[in-house]
């Protein structure tokens, strides 16, 4: 059943046509991810959509209740920004609205948090329109996709991954339009210049020996012949322009980069740590903590908000005397303190200053991280967070080192931006250690997991997915114990009641009762 439909719905921000669509539609119950570039107009759609703002044209249709979850939260001065943004939700999905209109509900909540929610979005009764960066929760999550591209907004049926396979195709139909456009426009070039060269030939008299008057008389015996020709040429010509010109798809040169000392860690032992113990007035973060780390591994360091993913990185950076690194190693540092930027250089300046590779390949990378061309050369002062973010990380990723840390790399990236650095880092043949909250971005580019949890460390050798399937196996096997010691004292309890009955044994049932329910519960969510 269709409970919202927005039609001929127009916006824009000054001169600039924001996005444009002829209808989009909203069943109950339904699931929809937003997707677009940052500034393309995800959260004001939202907003329209919501009834929050106005449209510049168009119609909304609706009797159903709308809640929008804002994605800028209010800021505390106790509370923690993951406590705000939990609260926030828990509010809106209290609200029981029709359609539940969600921009970036996972900002600042920990993996733990991000999948509580995944199950509450689950679980929830209305439509969703969820605007996130998060791919895998638009993969657990959405059966349709709405995409903002160069203002329009298009449709697309399936979760996040099938809307990029869908996507892949129609990029593979413009590929295979550019080849047909090019054979098309060279064979007729090709004919074109074939009929000038017997043109010009028809003007030539066949023989060095032949007399003036045979000479007239055979230019004369031909030009009717050469006159069609060139209406052929023309003809010809006029073809070529008239043929639909099809621009050539984006093709990104393959990035080769020899790390400095490359060979001597490949492989190798890098970075030891051993019996490290970490405490930060008098709170313990972990203890005697032992884990190496190889060249060329990447490893994601994962845990709740507050366990010490960051704190860990800056020991090791550090270098304290737990942490043991090869001399042979250069370590490029990315956080989200972007002050290694000069705000009054543009961006080739400024990773130009620290490079250690030629300006073809520093061209090659910005591309990649989606600045091209004249784009190279806007001033950082004048750039978007999400450009500052991949501005800084060229800068480190192309400087004289070969283990790069990185502490929340995404932040402020649009899905695209972090596509594109996925391709960059599963690339680099280097070290890379990074804490991030992105699933996706874990799964893509991890092949191990340094976890802190309970105040200990532990390694998982294995890439995110296989590290979720051993945890939620070790989560199933601890709640069937924890529901068999519940069905064993439920019968005791049962026994004891039919001989026996008191107020006391009735409320030990129930309270039984309710943990047998929350653990089949918990067994069926793992």
């Amino acid at each position: 059943m269709i409970i919202l439909e927005a039609n001929h719905i127009e916006k824009s921000i000054k001169d600039r046509k924001l996005f444009g669509f002829e209808q989009l539609r909203i069943q109950d119950r339904e699931r929809i991810g937003l997707v677009g570039r940052n500034g393309s107009g995800k959260t004001t759609l939202l907003n329209i959509l919501a009834g929050q703002s106005e449209a510049d044209e168009g119609t909304i249709m609706t009797s159903a209740t709308r809640y929008l979850l804002p994605q800028l939260k209010e800021a505390g001065t106790v509370r923690s920004g993951g406590e705000i943004t939990k609260r926030y939700i828990d509010k809106a999905l209290a609200a029981k609205p029709d359609i539940l209109f969600a921009d970036e509900p996972s900002t600042n909540l920990d993996a733990e948090s991000i999948e509580r929610l995944e199950g509450q979005f689950k679980r929830f009764q209305g439509a969703i329109v969820l605007v996130s960066h998060d791919r895998y929760l638009l993969d657990q999550l959405c059966t349709k996709i709405w995409e903002i591209e160069d203002g329009h907004v298009r449709e697309f049926t399936g979760h996040y991954t099938q809307y990029l396979e869908q996507k892949e195709l129609l990029r593979q139909q413009e590929r295979e339009k550019y080849e047909q456009y090019t054979a098309k426009k060279k064979q007729l070039e090709q004919a074109a210049q074939l009929k000038e060269q017997k043109a010009k030939k028809m003007t030539k008299a066949p023989s060095k020996h032949m007399g003036t008057s045979e000479s007239r008389l055979y230019k004369m015996k031909y030009a009717k012949k050469q006159k069609m020709m060139h209406q052929n040429i023309k003809a010809l010509k006029t073809r070529i322009d008239k043929l639909e010109k099809v621009e050539k798809p984006r093709e990104l040169p393959p990035i080769k980069m020899d790390l400095p000392d490359g060979s001597e860690i490949q492989g190798r032992r890098i970075i030891q740590v051993k019996d490290f113990t970490m405490k930060i007035n008098e709170k313990v973060l972990w203890r005697e903590a032992s884990f190496d780390i190889k060249g060329g591994e990447k490893v994601a360091v994962i845990g709740k908000n507050g366990a010490g993913k960051t704190t860990l990185l800056k020991q090791i950076l550090a270098r304290v005397p737990e942490v043991m690194i090869s001399p042979a190693v250069k370590i490029g540092y990315f956080s989200q303190n972007l002050d290694i930027l000069n705000p009054e250089k543009n961006i080739l300046e400024n990773v130009k200053a620290t490079a250690i590779y030629p300006e073809a390949l520093i061209r090659t990378v910005l591309a990649r991280l989606h600045f091209y061309e004249e784009e190279v050369f806007k001033p950082v002062k004048a750039l978007s967070g999400g450009e500052r973010v991949k501005a800084a990380f060229a800068k480190v990723f192309l400087g004289d080192m070969n283990v790069l840390v990185m502490d929340e790399p995404t932040n402020f990236l649009d899905i695209h931006a972090m596509e594109a650095l996925e391709d960059l880092l599963s690339h680099y043949e280097g070290t890379v250690i990074f804490v991030s909250h992105d699933r996706r971005f874990i799964e893509n580019i991890a092949a191990k997991m340094i976890e802190i949890e309970d105040q200990s460390i532990t390694v998982f050798t294995g890439n995110y997915k296989e590290y979720r399937e051993s945890r939620q196996e070790s989560s199933r096997d601890f709640a069937r114990d924890e529901l068999l010691k519940i069905e064993t004292k439920l019968t005791e309890v049962i026994s004891k009641l039919s001989e026996h009955p008191s107020e006391t044994l009735e409320q030990e049932f129930q309270r039984l009762i309710a943990e047998r329910k929350s653990l089949k519960e918990n067994l069926t969510d793992i």
